[in-house]
């Protein structure tokens, strides 16, 4: 058996876990310190996204002397709101830990790059955001690598398996098997490199957007392998290895 492998989001993306608190005004969609998120900014963020990135229809309608920005059928991969808040949150927690730290960029992430990976035209703010997001997360230290526990393997194997990923009659020794690797290992070290430094941020999201989780490492298809949290978790535990959701995906190169 071959599981199908993994797709990172990023060759330096990072995870984060971020405070709970009891904040709650209207129209706030998430808190990082005093800096609120909006409901209106993410809004505009998504009404950006859908004026710039129309529906494509036949290939007859497109302006002449205009290139069609997508393969024929292909659909653009708007993103939803809590995606957008992800985004806004962890680009304003990265800003301020850079600036604290010292951090600096290890890598300029092209937006053209995550426009073709999301399907989305390269003047579309979100996809500039997420441009710059990955651009500061790549000057955020990463730790050693880290083994799975017993039980991060098996909720791994049965997320692959929700996702379609892993073939159902596999059995959760056969996948582990297969899946727990360097990328795997590599994945979990990001997830854990900001946990200690975010814990002094006040990071609050609002409660219709709970679970949020941020995605470290993906299975082909985009269902989310390793994820962190964002904002007040459902429970008491910490579900670091996330059940799969959708989540904007730049270009990232698959194992060997």
């Amino acid at each position: 058996m071959r599981a199908r492998r993994l797709v990172a989001v990023a060759s330096v993306a990072v995870g984060l876990i971020a405070l709970a608190g009891c904040r709650s005004e209207p129209g706030v969609a998430a808190y990082v310190g005093d800096h609120r998120i909006t409901e209106d900014a993410v809004t505009e963020v998504i009404e950006d996204a859908q004026t710039k990135n129309p529906t494509p229809t036949g290939a007859d309608e497109v302006p002449p002397g205009q290139e069609p920005q997508l393969p024929p059928g292909q659909e653009p991969q708007l993103p939803g709101r809590s995606q957008v808040v992800s985004t806004l949150v962890l680009s304003e927690v990265c800003e301020r830990i850079s600036a604290t730290e010292g951090y600096r960029s290890q890598s300029q992430v092209d937006p053209a790059q995550v426009a073709q990976g999301l399907g989305l035209s390269p003047e579309t703010g979100y996809v500039r955001q997420i441009a710059e997001l990955y651009t500061c997360l790549s000057g955020i230290p990463i730790g050693a690598p880290v083994a799975p526990t017993e039980q991060e393997l098996i909720d791994l194997v049965a997320a692959g398996k929700r996702a379609g990923a892993v073939p159902a009659e596999v059995t959760v020794e056969e996948a582990a098997a297969q899946l727990d690797g360097e990328q795997l290992r590599q994945a979990l070290a990001n997830r854990d490199s900001l946990r200690a430094a975010v814990e002094t941020y006040d990071v609050t999201v609002n409660p219709r957007y709970r679970p949020l989780v941020f995605p470290v490492l993906s299975f082909s298809g985009q269902a989310v392998a390793v994820g962190v949290p964002l904002g007040e978790p459902a429970s008491d535990a910490v579900n670091d290895i996330s059940t799969p959701r959708p989540r904007p995906e730049p270009s990232a190169p698959t194992d060997g």
